[in-house]
């Protein structure tokens, strides 16, 4: 481990990287790392400006060419991953990305959201009476993963008997997002990446000709002036709405209830207070925020604390770090279910600022108080692992018992 400690594939920094992050804000806030090939960036300030920053990008596809941007070419193998991946807003950039966003916006509305939480509500009182009934078990395998998918495979209109293949989808998909992905990891995805999309192609025909009240039809009928998404963006749009609804959700589930174990006042407090929920769901997600890391390529050179990066980079934006930084929250390192104001920036800034996040909230919020309503008296069983992975943080199993 080098000397300031950062080292996103080893196990004890993802268990606790803040120790790191603390000496990386103080003393390198901008620095080369040599073994992921990407500047860091760890300060608050640095992190919310560069999220802003056009001069930054998910993507440099659309300005040149991996060639022209000093980049290896990819593996011919990966090509149905990537136009999967690169049909969803997520990896695009203006023009493209206002576009795409403009007719998801039509579809993907706030009442559309709000019009799920009797939905959401009702799954996670079932979910949580299940735990309860049975005297614990493993909160993630049984609350916190359950929940997101059914309700995205709610919204978006998957038949019932077809929402089991949705889990292992999404998380073989996300394996590619960890830093240098091995080869093994790397096929899986491209497998579930061309399953996934057979399978949505095939259902959002099967809309276009026979519309339900669901976001597929309204995605594959959206139109703005004439514009319509292609059947690509449209495939693209569901499984971003997944991976990112689904993977982030779980982890922020399992890594908040492992920091309220951790702080027993602050979790006494909630159970006396349940209508902290709201303030307690934000400060959780800053507290262990589930994706600490967002990557961006540096489209035109730049100056980030005095320190030049020049054009063809790739700065790794430490969310996690950010949300940690004593600059902008007092006591940082505190939990505190009350903290108002609360700038974290988990769901990210800027044109990419998450469009799910309402959900997000929503699930989170009526998990919590399930699983507060009805195992009051819930407790850790046995000390959690995190998996191995930094970019998506979370544990491998929460095991508790009433």
């Amino acid at each position: 481990m080098s000397v300031l400690a950062y080292d996103p594939w080893s196990p004890e920094f993802v268990a606790n990287p803040y120790p790191a992050f603390e000496r990386l804000r103080a003393d390198r806030p901008v620095y080369f790392d040599e073994p992921t090939g990407q500047w860091v960036i760890s300060r608050y300030e640095d992190v919310n400006a560069l999220l802003r920053d056009r001069r930054l990008g998910r993507t440099y596809l659309h300005l040149a060419s991996h060639e022209e941007f000093g980049q290896e070419p990819e593996a011919d193998f990966l090509k149905p991953f990537w136009d999967l991946v690169r049909a969803g807003m997520l990896d695009m950039e203006p023009p493209t990305h206002t576009r795409l966003r403009r007719l998801v916006s039509k579809a993907f509305t706030a009442r559309m959201v709000e019009g799920l939480r009797p939905t959401i509500k009702r799954l996670a009182g079932e979910l949580a009476g299940a735990l309860a009934a049975k005297g614990g078990g493993d909160l993630l395998a049984e609350v916190a993963e359950p929940l997101p998918v059914n309700v995205i495979a709610e919204m978006l209109g998957i038949p019932v008997d077809d929402r089991h293949l949705l889990r292992p989808w999404s998380a073989d998909i996300c394996g590619m997002y960890e830093l240098n992905p091995p080869d093994e990891i790397q096929r899986t995805a491209v497998r579930a990446a061309s399953e996934f999309s057979d399978y949505l192609r095939r259902l959002a025909r099967a809309r276009r000709d026979e519309p339900r009240d669901d976001l597929i039809t309204a995605l594959a009928h959206v139109m703005d002036e004439g514009d319509r998404l292609t059947e690509d963006e449209l495939i693209g749009t569901c499984v971003l709405l997944l991976n990112a609804g689904h993977e982030a959700t779980v982890n922020a589930t399992g890594n908040g209830w492992w920091a309220l174990f951790r702080n027993p006042g602050e979790l006494a407090r909630l159970r006396a207070d349940p209508s902290l929920i709201p303030t307690a769901v934000e400060e959780l997600m800053r507290y262990d925020t589930p994706a600490p890391m967002f990557e961006r390529w540096v489209l035109e050179d730049i100056t980030v604390g005095g320190v030049s990066i020049p054009r063809g980079a790739e700065v790794a934006l430490q969310f996690a770090s950010a949300n940690r930084d004593p600059e902008v929250f007092t006591d940082p390192d505190r939990l505190d279910l009350s903290r108002d104001p609360n700038l974290h920036i988990t769901f990210g800034l800027g044109i990419h600022y998450c469009l799910g996040a309402p959900l997000a909230r929503i699930e989170l919020a009526e998990s919590y108080g399930a699983l507060l309503g009805l195992v009051p008296d819930l407790r850790l069983s046995a000390e959690p692992q995190w998996k191995p992975g930094f970019v998506l943080r979370g544990l491998k199993a929460l095991h508790v018992e009433r």
